[in-house]
């Protein structure tokens, strides 16, 4: 089976991605999420990310802590609303770094579980993936994961393992404006 890394934004979104992306590929987990704000939200959103990789028996990268360097690529943002051009930007920072680490540890295939959040567009995300790989000679696995009850199916598993479930996107800037459709 080709590997894959997979971006991990949270444990209960990856919940369900993992096993649907092991019935034809070998998957690492990546989490990257510069995004997230305190710091004590971004150690429980590893964690529930560690402990879902884990229990499917993947292996697991944890990217750099990088809040300064988000904070900078949406500065004059910050009032936009969710799902508008910070979110973007935020994608865009995070499937860049995915494909980087992808080219860095030998992966030719990247994807993404951002797409299980009720309020991500899958178009949007899968578009930004596909440009993130485009210089790099590797691909994207594009995909709607909130479908097939994708979303449910992560509130399941996570109450199952007792999963810590967010109730804001992550940025400092949802928490304010989040409508806790993720909870």
């Amino acid at each position: 089976m080709p590997g894959l890394l997979l971006h991990i934004c949270c444990g209960p979104c990856a919940s369900v991605v993992i096993p649907r992306l092991q019935e034809q590929y070998q998957v690492t987990g990546f989490f990257y999420n510069p995004n997230i704000f305190p710091f004590a939200e971004y150690e429980r959103r590893l964690e529930a990310a560690a402990r879902v990789a884990d229990f499917w028996k993947i292996g697991l990268i944890k990217g750099e802590y990088e809040h300064t360097f988000f904070q900078t690529a949406v500065q004059g943002l910050e009032n936009e609303p969710e799902g508008g051009t910070r979110c973007t930007v935020c994608f865009r920072l995070r499937l860049a770094a995915t494909a980087a680490q992808a080219v860095q540890a030998g992966f030719t295939l990247i994807a993404s579980t951002l797409t299980v959040g009720p309020n991500k567009k899958a178009e949007v995300v899968n578009r930004i993936g596909h440009e993130a790989v485009a210089n790099h000679g590797i691909n994207f696995i594009s995909g709607d994961w909130k479908k097939q009850d994708g979303f449910k199916q992560s509130v399941t598993f996570s109450r199952r393992l007792g999963l810590y479930r967010q109730n804001y996107c992550g940025c400092e800037f949802s928490i304010k404006n989040f409508n806790g459709a993720h909870r």
